[in-house]
């Protein structure tokens, strides 16, 4: 039996919810990936979010339907990948433990032996594109599978954000190499 759409399966967990359930998740993307095992959540009435003004024209995907991509330009300088989880609310994939396609992530990122630990080296490592933003996470190209058993999380404030750094919206999968500082 197929399972039921992604964005069917996380309807109305909102981003703080989204956010913890993807750790221990795996993430495909056109066959490269591993296991998420770091988060951070966005929601839209979050000063931090890019949602929190509204709609525009970079955020649309945010907007959209739960379990596509959002996927943004950060300080102009490397993408970062999220998974919308509703209206104006996202989850970014901040790091995972490669697993499947390791030797072209490790081309990609140069022979780096930090693969996908931080949001920019993650989308590196998996050759996330500006035009993936909107793609579906269960579609050809993108594949998130929600894990059977959950992990022990890490909780912790966000990082690499000005605005309400207070909110302890961070995840970690408990004893996870690859983790952000504070873990």
């Amino acid at each position: 039996m197929t399972p039921p759409p992604l964005a069917d399966r996380i309807a109305g967990w909102g981003a703080v919810m989204l956010a913890q359930r993807l750790i221990g998740a795996s993430l495909l993307v056109r066959g490269a990936g591993g296991i998420i095992i770091e988060t951070e959540a966005y929601a839209q009435d979050d000063p931090a979010s890019h949602s929190f003004r509204g709609p525009t024209r970079r955020n649309a995907a945010m907007f959209g339907p739960a379990g596509h991509a959002y996927v943004y330009r950060s300080y102009g300088i490397h993408l970062c990948l999220n998974v919308v989880a509703g209206a104006g609310e996202a989850v970014l994939i901040r790091a995972l433990a490669p697993i499947q396609g390791v030797d072209l992530m490790r081309a990609r990122r140069g022979g780096s032996p930090l693969l996908c630990s931080g949001p920019g080296r993650l989308t590196q490592a998996l050759a996330i594109r500006p035009e993936d933003d909107g793609q579906p996470f269960d579609g050809d190209a993108f594949a998130i599978t929600l894990p059977q058993d959950r992990p022990a999380l890490l909780t912790g404030p966000r990082i690499g954000i000005t605005r309400a750094v207070d909110l302890p919206w961070r995840f970690g999968m408990a004893g996870a190499k690859g983790l952000s500082r504070g873990f």
